[in-house]
């Protein structure tokens, strides 16, 4: 996707009704193409794209038009954001610049006026670079007020010094750990999380106490998460899960500017928790995620449909299959054009997997509804997702005696992820597909001793006994236990 249709995609219905309407009022002239191109791109209509000039002009018509359409979208964009009313840091930005204007053009004592909103907003939501920006426009017109102490402002103006250049740190050592987990998680590089945490809060110079606040914590906790996605081992986190909530019992309760990371930060927990098979304390925390979004509407439709997918599996894997499908269900049912498709999608591949435990072929529609490319689940989703929705797709096929399709999206799964997973030493994988594949060939294979023993010792590879692997090893024992693959999901949970 280029620029300027990934920026289209991040309208809505309402935001491009109001944007062509935008452009009408800018239009000067009746032939002016901008409109026209917009719908086209809206609606991926390659041809009509290509009739909008006559083969005689040059392509630079077209490429400027393009430029120009893309520099409206941006204008566009950048209003309605400062329309927002629901921004502190907006606020602060129109308060800033109102005062700058106001005081080049000697209207002082309503510019002195706005810059004290704009400090008073800035500090309490703790944004130390527009504290700092408001700090440098009083000193440039200190000379037009009378009543400030100028000591005193030097002194606010090298304590915010002090904070920025801590949050400076932060954001560095953040960079540099996302940074390492992408090489973890492309390259397969193998790294001690424990030593690299440790090594890099001391190469940055941060402290313990500057982590005692929910930003840093989240940020803390989100790396931990990725680290033990990638690995699928949910135990090797488990000191900074402990870490992070005596941290949030020690701190006060928090104000709207930390909901936010508080929401992570619990969804976090409830998340490490479930994968570690503790589904009492995964739910504990996702009902105080649920009091928690009621003090906000717009963090509740931020955070429902993730909230509703780690309840309908902590009620799935804990034996309350229905529960756990009507948790789905609602959660589907709060999505909306602004909720994100990867929320969406992570929904339809869990209902997907619920009815094909269960045998039933409503699975198959929901499979159906995950229609992009491998690409984009790759690049939206992350491999180790689009690897599960591949291998679930094969099985559900086969499940469902779509056999032909079964082998073919095997082959293209072998073709596409083959290479990648030696290249990780993620052979599971692969032991896996070949179970798959030697019963497709041989159906009866399925009631041999050696297949069988092949099958059960995959269970004991995985140190962690991840949920969602244990549920595609039931799938293949499921072959001979005559049993569904739910029930044997959850005799494995139990028992390993």
């Amino acid at each position: 996707m280029d620029d300027l249709s990934q920026l289209i995609d991040l309208l809505n219905n309402q935001d491009k009704a109001d944007f062509k309407s935008f452009l009408n009022r800018k239009n000067k002239r009746k032939d002016v193409k901008n409109i026209r191109l917009f719908n086209f791109l809206e609606t991926d209509d390659k041809k009509s794209i290509n009739k909008l000039y006559s083969k005689q002009k040059n392509k630079d018509a077209y490429h400027a038009l393009r430029k120009r359409l893309q520099d409206n979208v941006l204008q566009f964009l950048s209003q309605r954001a400062f329309e927002s009313k629901d921004s502190a840091v907006y606020e602060i930005l129109r308060n800033l610049v109102v005062a700058r204007f106001l005081l080049e053009n000697s209207a002082a004592k309503i510019g002195l006026k706005c810059l004290d909103r704009a400090e008073r907003l800035a500090v309490q939501e703790e944004q130390f670079g527009l504290v700092n920006e408001v700090f440098l426009l009083r000193m440039q017109y200190a000379h037009l007020d009378r009543d400030l102490a100028l000591d005193r402002l030097l002194d606010r103006f090298t304590l915010n010094q002090t904070h920025m250049q801590r949050e400076a740190k932060m954001h560095m050592a953040y960079a540099y750990l996302r940074r390492e987990l992408q090489e973890i998680h492309l390259k397969g590089k193998i790294v001690n999380l424990t030593e690299l945490i440790e090594a890099t809060l001391k190469k940055y110079q941060i402290a313990v106490l500057d982590l005692m606040n929910y930003k840093s914590l989240y940020q803390i906790l989100y790396i931990a998460n990725e680290y033990a996605a990638i690995n699928q081992n949910y135990g090797l986190i488990e000191r900074y899960v402990r870490k992070t909530y005596q941290y949030i019992q020690g701190l006060e309760k928090p104000k709207e500017r930390h909901l936010y990371y508080h929401l992570y930060i619990l969804y976090y927990l409830a998340n490490f928790n479930l994968r570690n098979k503790r589904f009492a304390e995964s739910i504990s925390y996702l009902t105080q995620m649920d009091e928690l979004m009621d003090s906000s509407k717009s963090y509740r439709e931020q955070f429902m449909l993730r909230y509703q997918l780690l309840l309908g599996l902590n009620y799935h894997f804990s034996g309350k299959p229905q529960e756990g499908i009507q948790a789905i269900e609602k959660g589907l049912s709060y999505a909306t054009k602004k909720s994100s498709q990867e929320d969406i999608d992570d929904l339809y591949l869990s209902l997907t997997m619920f009815y094909a435990q269960h045998r039933d072929s409503r699975s198959l529609s929901y499979l159906a509804k995950l229609g992009h490319t491998d690409h984009w689940y790759e690049k939206k989703m992350g491999m180790l997702w689009t690897i599960r929705k591949n291998l679930m797709e094969i099985l559900v096929h086969l499940q469902f005696e779509n056999t032909e399709l079964a082998v073919s999206r095997l082959h293209s799964f072998k073709r596409r992820y083959k290479k990648y997973l030696l290249s990780i030493q993620e052979e599971r994988v692969m032991v896996f597909l070949s179970m798959v594949e030697r019963s497709i060939q041989k159906p009866d294979i399925v009631s041999e001793q050696t297949y069988q023993d092949t099958v059960l010792s995959m269970v004991d590879i995985d140190a962690n006994k991840d949920i969602f692997n244990l549920s595609f090893i039931a799938w293949l024992m499921a072959k001979w236990e005559k049993k569904t693959a739910y029930e044997l999901t959850l005799s494995l949970i139990e028992t390993v």
